[in-house]
C-alpha cells in the first residue's frame, strides 16, 4: 500500500485578518499539513482541489513516486460554527522501482473521506480558536492505493491570532489506522505545529513542523516533516496555492510538492 503525506490547512492569519472587516473571511482547508480551527459560514460551500500532488518515497528501500490528480474536498457550512465535509481521490498513480529490478505502475482511485468539524470558540479564526473534528475514511479505492478497510480518527485544531496578520496553529490527531498486513487496526497519532503570516492582503504563508507515530503490529514507526506553503487570494472567494514538504528522517517520504485551488460558493 502506498500512503501519501497528509494534506491539509491554510494559515489562519488570512482568515483572521479578513474577519476584522466584519465579514468572515474565506477559511480554506488548503494548503498545509495542519487543519484550521475556523469554519465556513452557514449555507456556504467550499470546493478545494489539489490539481497536482507529487511525492517521492525511498524509506522502504525501493523508490516510489505517487501522483494524485484532482483530489477534492467539499465542505458545507450547516451552522454558524459547524461544517460537514467529504473528500475523494479520483486518480492516483503510483510508480514503484526496486533497486535491481524493473518497476511497476498502479493506477486507480483512492479512499473517500467524510467527517464533521465543530468550532467551540471563534469560528472566524480570530483570537483563540478551537474545534473538534471527527472523521472517517471509506475503502472505496484501489487496495494498493488506500488503506484497504475503514479507518477513523479525531483531531482538535487550535489557533491563536497574535495579531491580525500572524497566528500560531496546532493540530493534534489520534487515529484508528489500518494495519499494513490488512487484518485489523491499530492506534496512530500525530501533531502539526505551525505559524501563519499574511504577507499582504491577498497573500499568506505557513511554515509547519509535523510528527507522526504509527503503532502498526508489523513495527512502529515515527515520521517527521518540515513544510512550507503559500496561499494567494485571487479574489475574496477564490484561492490558488502551492506547497512543499520535506521528510526529516529515514522513515519519512523524501519530498512532496503540490499545487491547488479552492473556491467558496
Amino acid at each position: 500500500m502506498v500512503e501519501p503525506v497528509p494534506a491539509g490547512a491554510q494559515a489562519q492569519a488570512q482568515a483572521g485578518a479578513q474577519s476584522a472587516t466584519g465579514v468572515r473571511g474565506y477559511c480554506s482547508d488548503r494548503p498545509g499539513l495542519g487543519t484550521p480551527s475556523c469554519t465556513i459560514d452557514r449555507g456556504r460551500i467550499s470546493v478545494e482541489t489539489g490539481l497536482v500532488d507529487w511525492q517521492r518515497d525511498r524509506s522502504t528501500g525501493s523508490v516510489s513516486d505517487l501522483a494524485l490528480i484532482g483530489e477534492t474536498l467539499v465542505r458545507i457550512g450547516v451552522g454558524d460554527a459547524i461544517e460537514i465535509f467529504g473528500g475523494a481521490r479520483p486518480l492516483a498513480v503510483a510508480r514503484i522501482r526496486e533497486n535491481d529490478a524493473g518497476g511497476s505502475t498502479i493506477r486507480g482511485t483512492g479512499d473517500a473521506l467524510m467527517g464533521v468539524k465543530v468550532n467551540l470558540a471563534n469560528p472566524d479564526g480570530s483570537g483563540f480558536s478551537v474545534a473538534v473534528m471527527p472523521f472517517a475514511t471509506l475503502p472505496l479505492g484501489n487496495k494498493a492505493l488506500g488503506a484497504g478497510r475503514w479507518t477513523a480518527g479525531i483531531s482538535v485544531p487550535l489557533s491563536y491570532a497574535i495579531r491580525d496578520d500572524i497566528s500560531l496553529q496546532l493540530t493534534p490527531r489520534i487515529d484508528a489506522s489500518a494495519d499494513q498486513a490488512g487484518y485489523g487496526r491499530h492506534p496512530a497519532c500525530g501533531l502539526v505545529a505551525g505559524v501563519g503570516m499574511a504577507l499582504r492582503d491577498a497573500v499568506s504563508i505557513t511554515h509547519e513542523l509535523a510528527v507522526e507515530r504509527d503503532h502498526d503490529p508489523g513495527g512502529p514507526t515515527t515520521r517527521s516533516y518540515l513544510a512550507s506553503s503559500l496561499a494567494w487570494m485571487l479574489r475574496h472567494d477564490l484561492q490558488f496555492d502551492f506547497g512543499a514538504v520535506l521528510g526529516l528522517d529515514a522513515a519519512s517520504p523524501d519530498a512532496r510538492f503540490y499545487v491547488g485551488i479552492a473556491r467558496l460558493f
